[in-house]
């Protein structure tokens, strides 16, 4: 196999042009029958890495997936591709199994989709020698490590691939995996000789936010308000809260709901399904949510707690603008969360506890940090990057640094004077007098530093006591109820006079003002965007959900969000036009293409009716009079047009793919009288020297026409 099949089953299946970073590197390694480790982020193109050789290579790729929703989701795309493919597992009754199994053994499956426990039972064994395997893809592959963020014991089943199928290839994708996870993929799958690929993990489309864990579902509210009918994911730790929050949503008219591992397994399904199918807008959910996820259409993330690891937090925020397109994420924090994550882990009996508290740090590291964003993730992935993103709430505005000292003496002194007894919430009542019960009965009023931070506010006092903790002068003990105790760093500042400095509190007032400037003012790259979803993309949408709903798929498996919005920028007049557009492939432009053109011509006409000028009109208000059985110079009369533009217009809708009858124009002897002279000159074509070269026999009007046949046949033949 060769890269000019891989470049034309792109086109063909998937309806792009050209492949993306490291997929063409990756699938020549395979085509050469080594093995590949592949790090991708999520909305990358990880699948299209096996999927691509699944469909050039004899033979039935094998794909392990861990959960069932997506193997469904993933056969059912790929099937709206014009790809053959199916999956096994125990959602299928015995006879749809069988009927499967007897696909894989003839060699009349692209791709079999399975779980790591079916791959390893002793009663697949045999079809598996049986059957013509063309490649082992092993999908979410951290899932085999112990170090890795979600850790299943069933995978550590699929060492016996290379041992049993030494010559078949195999290709393990995650989307994270620190550097101790990727070792020990290649050790626990004993892949010997292969290569690792480590793509970008920079998602530029994703806006990157953080924010501290106050008045949190006020600042829902008001980020949902701005993202009307966007579907988007909650993530939180507790199931109670998914619950809460859904609830909250709901009674604001909100179409919201919950997903937990507390709910039963038809329950659980039918939020996910309610979710694909577009007919939920907002899913409050726990961690357990988003794996068997491959809706391409979610526009936002947020979540209402702190992650417990960079991995975690940067799968889930992945599972946004798997489309390309522009979507955003929130994170809230506090110190109430890294206790309640805290917890969790001393009380584990893992013996990775050490390692997990460390990666909480980093994580909480991130919430807390003044830095780009972007650049503290793609570091911590060992992808070096000393540029700021621009795209993060830290680029956006940009913390301004001032001398601290006096604040933090303040803050250390109080600490000291209150026996390093209390929690951050008391700490700052003190710090700004208050008169709460809490303070009054410990006698905390009557303490030096009692009111000497009153000119703070309380958001403020939070915001830097955070810094001093981020810089090592305070900590909090996790092991005592929270409690802020000082450290040896702190006595520089208090006795020694060394300086301390703190970025200035208003740059949260500045983030929020940001915000507010955004909503009214966009860049010109969101008011570019905002032009596409426009009344065009909306049609669109809905005739997408339409079609859906009678097919029973997914929308984003007809089209993705980012193919609509191509589509409204484009407005394509022809088929030709429309599959010029990412992400329409063959077997979608021959099954969804008229509908979705029929409707942008509709739309066009109508917008021309009105007044609008949009580019491509012109010739659907020829088609539309042609379909009506106008002759040329009736069409030109009401148009008001001359007949050469009308016969220009035919002739430009007939070569990009359009149904007209051309024998009424142009016989066939002259047609091919015009093509066989084509075949001897060169592009562009010059309409007189043909006219001259055919002794002037044959019109410029039925020289155009010819053309049009001539590239048409053509086109169709290279594309064959």
């Amino acid at each position: 196999m060769n890269l000019a099949s891989a470049q034309q089953a792109l086109k063909k299946y998937f309806g792009y042009d050209a492949f993306r970073p490291l997929q063409a590197e990756v699938i020549q390694r395979i085509y050469t029958g080594k093995d590949v480790i592949l790090l991708m982020p999520t909305g990358g193109g990880k699948s299209v890495c096996y999927q691509i050789p699944a469909v050039t290579m004899e033979g039935t790729c094998v794909v392990v997936s861990p959960l069932i929703s997506l193997m469904k989701d993933q056969v059912e795309a790929l099937r709206a591709n014009g790809i053959r493919a199916a999956f096994l597992n125990s959602s299928l009754t015995y006879q749809e199994q069988q009927h499967v199994e007897n696909e894989f053994f003839h060699g009349r499956l692209d791709l079999l989709y399975t779980s790591p426990e079916k791959m390893a039972s002793q009663e697949f064994m045999p079809l598996l020698r049986a059957a013509k395997v063309s490649l082992f893809a092993i999908d979410e592959a951290h899932c085999i490590s112990a170090w890795g963020h979600d850790f299943r014991p069933e995978y550590r089943q699929l060492r016996f691939l290379k041992k049993t199928f030494p010559d078949v290839p195999v290709i393990a994708v995650t989307a994270t995996a620190d550097k101790l996870t990727r070792k020990d993929i290649a050790t626990q799958l004993e892949l010997t000789d292969h290569e690792m690929f480590i793509a970008s993990f920079d998602r530029p489309n994703l806006k990157l936010e953080v924010r501290p864990g106050r008045k949190r579902m006020e600042q829902i509210f008001e980020f949902i308000d701005k993202h009307p009918n966007q579907p988007g994911i909650i993530y939180c730790l507790a199931k109670k809260t998914t619950e809460t929050i859904a609830e909250k949503l709901r009674d604001s008219g909100i179409n919201a709901d919950c997903y937990h591992a507390g709910l039963d397994a038809r329950q659980r399904s039918k939020v996910q399904e309610d979710f694909i199918q577009d007919r939920t807008t907002v899913i409050c959910a726990t961690i357990a949510f988003g794996m068997g996820i491959d809706k391409s259409n979610v526009r936002w993330i947020i979540h209402y707690n702190l992650p417990k690891n960079i991995e975690s937090y940067y799968q889930e925020i992945g599972r946004a603008g798997r489309d390309g397109a522009d979507a955003d994420t929130l994170l809230f924090y506090s110190g109430g969360d890294l206790m309640t994550l805290r917890d969790f882990i001393n009380q584990s009996d893992s013996q990775y506890r050490e390692i997990h508290a460390a990666k909480l740090d980093r994580m909480y590291q991130y919430a807390t940090s003044v830095i780009c964003r972007r650049k503290i993730l793609l570091n911590y992935f060992n992808e070096t990057n000393q540029e700021n993103c621009g795209n993060c709430d830290v680029c956006e505005n940009p913390p301004r640094y001032f001398d601290g000292t006096v604040i933090a003496q303040k803050a250390l002194s109080a600490v000291a004077r209150l026996r390093e007894q209390v929690g951050m919430g008391m700490l700052v009542d003190v710090l700004r007098g208050s008169r709460s019960y809490g303070v009054l009965s410990s006698g905390f009023d009557k303490i030096k530093t009692y009111g000497a931070g009153k000119d703070l506010r309380q958001e403020d006092w939070f915001f830097y006591l955070e810094q001093l903790i981020n810089q090592g002068l305070l900590d909090i003990a996790y092991d005592d109820h929270g409690k802020v105790k000082l450290t040896e760093a702190s006595k520089a500042i208090l006795f020694d006079g060394q300086k301390v400095q703190l970025v200035q509190a208003e740059v949260l007032q500045k983030r929020k003002e940001a915000e507010e400037a955004r909503a009214s003012s966009k860049s010109r790259r969101q008011i570019e965007r905002n032009r596409v979803r426009d009344e065009l993309f909306e049609h669109l949408r809905q005739l997408r959900l339409d079609i859906a709903r009678k097919k029973g798929v997914p929308p984003y498996i007809v089209f993705g969000d980012a193919t609509l919005e191509e589509m409204a920028a484009e407005k394509p007049a022809t088929e030709a036009d429309l599959a010029k557009i990412s992400g329409v492939g063959e077997a979608k432009l021959q099954e969804f293409g008229r509908e979705f053109l029929d409707a942008i011509q509709d739309f066009l006409l109508e917008k021309k009716d009105q007044g609008v000028k949009i580019k491509g009109s012109t010739y659907l208000e020829t088609f539309r009079l042609y379909q009506q059985g106008l002759s040329v110079e009736e069409m030109a009369a009401q148009r008001e047009i001359s007949p050469v533009t009308v016969i220009s217009h035919l002739a430009y809708l007939y070569e990009n793919g359009e149904r007209i009858d051309l024998k009424p124009y142009v016989s066939k002897a002259e047609v091919e009288r015009v093509a066989q002279m084509l075949t001897s000159l060169e592009e562009p074509y010059q309409l007189k020297d043909i006219f001259e070269r055919l002794n002037e026999e044959v019109s410029y009007d039925k020289i155009r026409l010819a053309i049009a046949w001539y590239n048409r046949r053509k086109r169709k033949s290279y594309q064959q």
